[in-house]
């Protein structure tokens, strides 16, 4: 399937309608962590049940990647997206109206389900839709379209839970999907790939194979797992434990810290997907971004390390910012790609993202509690697990630099 760039009037409202979407899911994504006391309280949940209430968010999700790639390749973004919708419309009114905890699991399980297309289906879309110079562009805006669905679970859904209660707040968002519905049916285009007779060779659609056995797939595999995936693990768990329990913060701190970060992070993929085009114009490759980029994110960890209990919000800001490079890598590998590959090679990326961000979390946990047994402080722990990150992060960076290398 050839390339068809859209007009940029279309090109705009395609953008925004995929972006109401995608800022829903995210919203979906965050807002147990606002709402867990009253859960907890409504419910009776332990610990573990909260944890495993938000992780059925992930499992839902991350169960469709692979199937997502092979579905977008052949029906294209706006059948898939907008039926995947519908499964996320079922799953967030189940939850509203769900009156036990196993209720309240299957229906996140179906939402992470439903929302599982949300970016996905946009970048296949902006695969052929899209310039090549403006793909960077949107991949950065719609980040910074999750940063404002993470912003808007935490502070505006707290202020709105009293008068509405957590229930109705759900049927909001269920109305709010079936809106979304509506507007990729009406003003997201056609996919013409079933009107290609050629891709009825099954060489020409290519399969998951081709995508795992690529130079420039294999060598971002380790980079999605642990830098990607570390990133996520600390700004989505560790950065505010960094922050109450390494550098001293309240509660109330720490939320406003991350309150900030996020805010940092929404505009600065704002700027940087604006003057992205203009970086590349300049002959600044994904490639030459990843490699001349990523350093400064490690000696900002290292500088974070170094400090310890110093190293506040800021710092944590500065890291995440400093990060933003690896925006670029996404969009890289779905060029990478002929169109005709573009979905499987982006969902394929984006379970690494996902599956390193479980393992992220999970790991630098046990690395804490490890150092804690031998009897060092919990600030020891803390270090040795940004650490160990930052060891996982080099290495996948100077794999990408030898797979890459030019003979």
């Amino acid at each position: 399937m050839e390339n068809y760039i859209l007009p940029k009037r279309q090109a705009i409202t395609v953008f925004f309608v995929f972006a109401f979407g995608y800022f829903l899911s995210c919203l979906l994504r965050a807002i147990t962590a606002t709402l867990s006391p009253v859960l907890t309280l409504e419910f009776e949940l332990m610990a573990a049940d909260l944890g495993l209430l938000a992780g059925g968010y992930f499992l839902g999700f991350a169960s469709m990647q692979i199937p997502l790639g092979y579905l977008l390749d052949k029906f294209g973004p706006k059948k898939i997206v907008s039926s995947f919708l519908l499964i996320a419309f079922i799953g967030t009114v189940s939850f509203a109206l769900a009156q036990n905890f196993s209720g309240l699991l299957v229906s996140r399980i179906l939402i992470g389900v439903g929302v599982s297309a949300c970016l996905m289906a946009p970048l296949t879309g902006y695969r052929i839709w899209f310039a090549e110079n403006q793909q960077q562009r949107a991949n950065s805006w719609m980040l910074m379209i999750a940063s404002l669905g993470f912003l808007s679970s935490t502070l505006p859904v707290q202020l709105l839970l009293p008068a509405l209660g957590w229930r109705w707040l759900f049927g909001g968002i269920a109305a709010l999907i079936l809106i979304s519905f509506f507007l990729i049916l009406a003003f997201i285009p056609k996919w013409d790939h079933q009107k290609d007779e050629s891709l009825e060779n099954p060489v020409r659609q290519g399969s998951l194979s081709d995508v795992w056995k690529n130079k420039f797939f294999i060598s971002v595999i380790p980079m999605g797992l642990f830098n990607y995936g570390g990133l996520m693990a600390i700004q989505t768990l560790w950065a505010g434990p960094w922050m109450i329990r390494v550098a001293g913060y309240t509660p109330l701190e720490s939320a406003t810290g991350l309150f900030w970060i996020n805010i940092t992070m929404l505009v600065s993929f704002f700027l940087w997907g604006y003057f992205l085009p203009r970086i590349t114009n300049f002959g600044f490759s994904a490639l030459k971004i990843l490699k001349l980029g990523l350093p400064v994110s490690f000696l900002v960890m290292l500088t974070i390390i170094i400090l310890g209990s110093k190293a506040g919000a800021f710092y944590i800001t500065l890291f995440i910012l400093s990060s933003i490079f690896l925006s670029v890598t996404q969009p890289a590998v779905g060029l990478s790609f002929q169109s005709h590959l573009a979905g499987k090679a982006l969902t394929s990326f984006n379970l690494l993202i996902f599956l390193g961000t479980f393992i992220m979390q999970w790991v630098m946990g046990l690395v804490i509690d490890l150092v804690k047994n031998f009897g060092y402080t919990e600030i020891i722990g803390f270090k040795a697990a940004f650490s160990f990150f930052l060891f996982l992060s080099l290495v996948s960076y100077i794999f990408f630099l030898i797979i890459n290398k030019k003979k």
